[in-house]
């Protein structure tokens, strides 16, 4: 088997979770955390700062608080920076990122994702701490944050 036949296998693999789950809106948090591992997603975690520095964020995410002044050109700017990769929205519980991601529906924006469940769980399931995915600190996920986004 050459490389390219071996590179196409691989994808054939992996890709099909990822390009079903790029076809509906709400994921779970280990949905996230695969695609996020993959450089498939971009993810924003858009609670406050209290609740980062409290918690950690998800490795990976960006802290874009939606209560700070400039949220929406910061979520954009993701958007953009995402270059055509969807972008996953995590809060707590999911109640806030189900709001924003309604809102950009009803805007008739697309490539939004909302991670249901959130940090600490819901109804939708145990949530990104629980599940022991991968987290970070604030100043790590600042560290690592694009300049457009700060």
């Amino acid at each position: 088997m050459n490389r390219r036949q071996f590179c196409a296998l691989a994808a054939a693999m992996v890709l099909p979770s990822v390009t079903r789950a790029a076809t509906r809106e709400i994921w779970s948090a280990s949905e996230v955390a695969e695609a996020l591992n993959e450089e498939a997603i971009t993810l924003l975690d858009v609670r406050t700062r209290a609740e980062w520095a409290e918690t950690g964020l998800a490795r990976g995410a960006w802290p874009v608080n939606m209560h700070e002044r400039g949220f929406e050109q910061r979520l954009f700017a993701a958007r953009d920076l995402a270059a055509g990769r969807p972008v996953a929205l995590i809060c707590a519980t999911g109640g806030r990122s189900a709001q924003l991601l309604a809102a950009l529906k009803r805007a008739g924006y697309t490539g939004f994702i909302d991670v249901s469940e959130g940090m600490l769980g819901s109804r939708r399931g145990p949530g990104w701490i629980a599940r022991g995915l991968p987290i970070t600190d604030l100043e790590t996920a600042l560290a690592a944050m694009p300049q457009a986004l700060r």
